[in-house]
């Protein structure tokens, strides 16, 4: 893994999100996006060289909007860049980690994604990055 690709951060209400991290880091998003696949909406603040990504679920029964029930507005995952998604997965898949995408999928901010389970990691929610390369 090469370093904290960013901070994943479950919101209610993404404008509002947006003002307050804004106030907070003296920067405005640099982007916005919908991810139909996970059912989000997606900002992301540069912060030095990690990025801060909000998540605003765009439907009742998405992971985010679950999460917020469960646990409330707060961080939802920590991302690390890869070099190669599918080499980390049988990796870390054959160290015992239960991934929770056996094939990556796109995700935001034109990377390929996978996640393990928060079980396998102390409770903590991981996203496995790599930039798509068309």
């Amino acid at each position: 893994m090469n370093k904290v690709e960013h901070i994943g951060i479950a919101v209610k209400d993404i404008v509002s999100a947006n003002k307050t991290y804004e106030a907070l880091l003296g920067v405005a998003p640099y982007k916005s996006e919908t991810v139909e696949s996970e059912a989000v909406t997606t900002s992301f603040f540069q912060c030095g060289e990690t990025k801060i990504e909000l998540l605003e679920a765009t439907r009742e029964d998405s992971a985010i909007a679950k999460s917020i029930v469960k646990r409330g507005e707060g961080v939802h995952h920590i991302a690390f860049s890869v070099e190669d998604i599918e080499a980390e997965i049988a990796r870390l898949s054959e160290l015992g980690f239960t991934v929770l995408n056996e094939r990556p999928k796109r995700g935001a901010d034109n990377k390929w994604v996978a996640f393990l389970h928060p079980k396998s990691a102390h409770g903590v929610l991981v996203e496995l990055c790599q930039e798509i390369r068309e």
